[in-house]
């Protein structure tokens, strides 16, 4: 796990060393343990390196091949690199070090453009051919490694992180006010920009290639995507048997490491899982856990806090565990830090996040997450069953778009935007940019079931990808991997292929309750109807006691709700009711307050405006100087 940046001057420009190198070194956090740099007059590659695989000086970046023909820079780890390297050496080729990188490498030297298809893994990387003069860039199937770019007027820029990109002298900051709409729709950016005006990132899934010479040459090739299929052909039984082999071999499958390896432990099953298949590979494998401070909470998150649930699978799985607890008052002290890292603003209220990544980077380098479970069985279904009963699919995109404005409402961002902004983005409509995540999914008349599947890649494709950009970031802030066992090729193609009869129970009752009908019924049924993840839950009774397959889906959250009224509302008012704020050179004060009273006395939950607006205030002042 890296740090890469590059430059190519397309126009035939050489590119300046000292520049390479400032860029490369401002991300010198996710790269501790050596850096390099390689340029060949127009282009320039760096890296910055984080040892996990052969730590020996024979594994550093960037690398090239024997003939000096290509020229790697590369982030990530391939998990399938011993069987490739077997695949390759069987076919003359001769290796240099025990690293992933060099069979990454050799790949592309053998295969192409193609071996990409061949890696599982995560990754972002950047070959450079000298023979074709042109640069290619890859990421993975679903974006767990970012990577970002700049193209203009013939110089093309690449980083891990934005701020390397902002290092280069041609790049200045200024707001992208199409992204801003984007964000304060959905809490996240679902097209390829980013808040960062000309600064896109590369979509998950995705290759670009570029040849120096001709300007207009960018090309950008989706190479894979998410299928997911009701297809009703195994008992449940079998499918449940399977689940069990493919979730077992993806942990084992990501253990693979010269440097220790930790495993975060919630009171969940997805992690509380893949702990206990790690602690059976290591003896006292270190476990980490985030906790609220309750005492001045409320309401449901009075439940926010799983430390008993994690101490005691602790206990079962022997592991060495540690926990961090936070309270009122420390997302204050971490706010300028967590932005400058985070950067790319997107979903959810990070800063437990930053916290328990700084607890595991103090006792190990790679660290094991549950992530990804959710979303690929189902585990949200309050979501879904929004949006199973329809006219048609133009009526389900329009009440799934309704229900996924989790800030401001199109029909509040006259009032919400400055005039300016507002001007600017009526162009762009971000139902549009909802509408073309679905692009690929054919338009025609589809069933419940695959209603539910469509929810099913939407969310995938948005909110996990979200997701997995804040925990790289966060994770790498402290030189810390975050590995994702539930992301393994041969896992998540199997997951798409269960029927949802075998991820939702209750599907037959949702439709019999009919969700267009208004009424009490339809939202206590959504609110607490403990279903989801049906099938994951009976696969990972192997692993964890009873009680944690059949509790209720606890998101990992502060409760924010309470604080935001109540010890912290001093420090959000003396931000966000400062008429000086950066923020009003973008959006209106007055509805502003009015949508900060409305949380301050107890009439709506604001808590995810305003933990955006507090991201979107200390991102002017971190970076919009």
């Amino acid at each position: 796990m890296c740090g890469i940046v590059g430059i190519f001057n397309v126009n035939s420009q050489p590119v300046s060393i000292s520049m390479l190198k400032r860029m490369r070194d401002s991300i010198k956090h996710r790269g501790p343990d050596g850096d390099g740099i390689w340029s060949n007059s127009y282009i320039g590659l760096a890296h910055r390196r984080l040892a996990i695989i052969d730590l020996s000086p024979l594994a550093n970046q960037p690398m090239q091949t024997d003939d000096g023909n290509f020229v790697i820079t590369y982030n990530g780890e391939v998990f399938n690199f011993m069987n490739l390297r077997i695949e390759l050496e069987s076919l003359g080729y001769k290796f240099n070090s025990k690293s992933d990188t060099e069979v990454i490498l050799k790949s592309f030297q053998h295969w192409g453009k193609d071996c990409i298809l061949k890696f599982n893994g995560m990754f972002s990387f950047a070959i450079w051919n000298n023979k074709k003069n042109e640069l290619f860039i890859a990421r993975d199937r679903y974006g767990i490694k970012p990577l970002y770019y700049y193209y203009k007027n013939g110089i093309f820029i690449f980083a891990s992180e934005i701020k390397a990109i902002l290092e280069h002298n041609d790049v200045t900051v200024s707001v992208c006010n199409e992204a801003l709409n984007e964000y304060f729709s959905f809490q996240n950016v679902f097209s390829d920009l980013t808040i960062f005006r000309d600064i896109k990132i590369l979509p998950a899934a995705h290759t670009l290639s570029l040849k120096l010479g001709e300007i207009n040459s960018l090309k950008l090739h989706e190479y894979w995507d998410y299928d997911f299929k009701d297809q009703d052909t195994k008992d449940e039984r079998e499918y449940v048997e399977e689940l069990k082999r493919l979730f077992d071999q993806a942990v084992n499958r990501q253990l693979i490491s010269d440097v220790e390896i930790g495993s975060y432990l919630s009171g969940g099953m997805d992690s509380g899982s893949v702990t206990s298949i790690a602690a059976k590979n290591f003896l006292n494998l270190k476990t980490f856990t985030c906790g609220f401070d309750l005492s001045s909470a409320s309401g449901l998150e009075l439940g926010f806090d799983e430390r008993n649930k994690a101490e005691f699978l602790s206990n079962i799985y022997k592991t060495e565990h540690y926990e961090v607890v936070l309270k009122a008052g420390d997302m204050e002290r971490v706010m300028p830090s967590l932005i400058w890292h985070l950067e790319d603003l997107r979903i959810g209220q990070s800063y437990p996040n930053f916290y328990i990544a700084r607890l595991a980077s103090k006792f190990v380098k790679v660290i094991l997450s549950g992530s990804g479970g959710d979303e690929l069985f189902a585990g949200y279904p309050w979501r879904y069953y929004r949006a199973v009963v329809n006219d048609d699919r133009d009526h389900y995109i329009k009440k799934y778009y309704k229900y996924w404005q989790r800030l401001i409402p199109d029909s509040y961002k006259p009032r919400f935007f400055s005039s300016s902004v507002y001007e600017e983005i009526k162009g762009h409509e971000t139902i549009d940019a909802f509408r073309n995540v679905l692009r690929n999914k054919a338009d025609r008349s589809i069933s419940h079931e695959e209603y539910v599947n469509l929810s099913l890649y939407f969310e995938i494709k948005t909110f996990m990808h979200g997701i997995l950009i804040v925990e790289d970031k966060l994770s790498m802030a402290h030189s810390l991997e975050t590995r994702v066992p539930f992301l393994d090729n041969d896992l998540v193609d199997f997951a798409m292929k269960i029927p949802v009869k075998y991820k939702l129970k209750n599907l037959r009752e949702v439709i019999r309750i009919n969700e267009n009908e208004p009424g009490a019924k339809t939202e206590k049924f959504y609110e607490q109807n403990n279903d989801g993840k049906t099938i994951l839950r009976k696969a990972l009774s192997k692993y964890v006691p009873g009680s944690y397959t059949v509790g209720k889906k606890q998101g990992f959250s502060a409760p924010d709700a309470s604080w935001f009224k109540g010890q912290s509302i001093d420090y959000i008012k003396s931000l966000l009711l400062d008429k000086r704020a950066r923020i009003y050179d973008y959006i209106q004060p007055k509805l502003v307050q009015e949508l900060l009273n409305e949380h301050f006395e107890g009439k709506t939950n604001r808590r995810l405006l305003i933990w955006s607006l507090l991201c979107f205030e200390w991102w002017n002042k971190v970076f919009n100087k």
